[in-house]
């Protein structure tokens, strides 16, 4: 029996050690070269700090909307609701959220609607929509902030994120970063 105790003892200091401090010192030293070292990428606007790489909730009729969250937007939670496109509940979700879609922007037709409008992301936590989804809501907002579509229009595309490194991923857009620009646009348009 001592024969064995040694080495497990042994085994354990040194994964203690290895994972407890040499690992997580690694794993901090990597995040410090990160934008935020680590601590996430932050927006302050109007002395108001907002994490741009976490969705967020915008459901005025005068922000672009966001994707819908499984959990939501709570960052302490991430997780998507695990049910499966057949399944009964989901689909209702579904319906519910196509239902107010089109409630608030009467002029789109049903198969106009992006599926990132009502369909949760898998983290539940995805600050970004597609051009697509954007695009779809421009009428709606240009009509409440007496601006014109055009000038919606190229804010949609001067705030479109192209893939990484130009292979990776699509064409995307951060929510909160088009909503605060929308604010600055209509504060120079009025």
């Amino acid at each position: 029996m001592k024969k064995n105790i040694i080495p497990a003892v042994r085994l354990t200091l040194v994964c203690f050690v290895f994972l407890c401090g040499v690992y997580t010192t690694a794993i901090w030293a990597v995040a410090q070269l990160a934008p935020g070292q680590g601590e996430g990428q932050t927006i302050t606007e109007s002395g108001k700090t907002y994490h741009e790489n976490v969705g967020q909730r915008f459901t005025q009729d005068k922000y672009f909307w966001s994707r819908p969250s499984a959990v939501e937007y709570d960052a302490t939670g991430s997780g998507g609701s695990n049910l499966g496109p057949s399944n009964p509940v989901y689909l209702q979700e579904i319906e519910e959220r196509i239902k107010h879609f089109l409630k608030h922007n009467p002029e789109v037709n049903r198969s106009e609607i992006p599926s990132d409008l009502v369909t949760a992301s898998g983290s539940g936590l995805d600050p970004h929509i597609s051009i697509q989804a954007a695009n779809v809501q421009a009428k709606r907002i240009a009509g409440l902030r007496g601006i014109t579509e055009s000038n919606i229009r190229k804010l949609i595309i001067s705030n479109t994120e192209k893939p990484f490194l130009g292979l990776f991923g699509t064409e995307r857009i951060n929510v909160l970063k088009l909503n605060l620009a929308l604010d600055k646009l209509n504060k120079i348009e009025i």
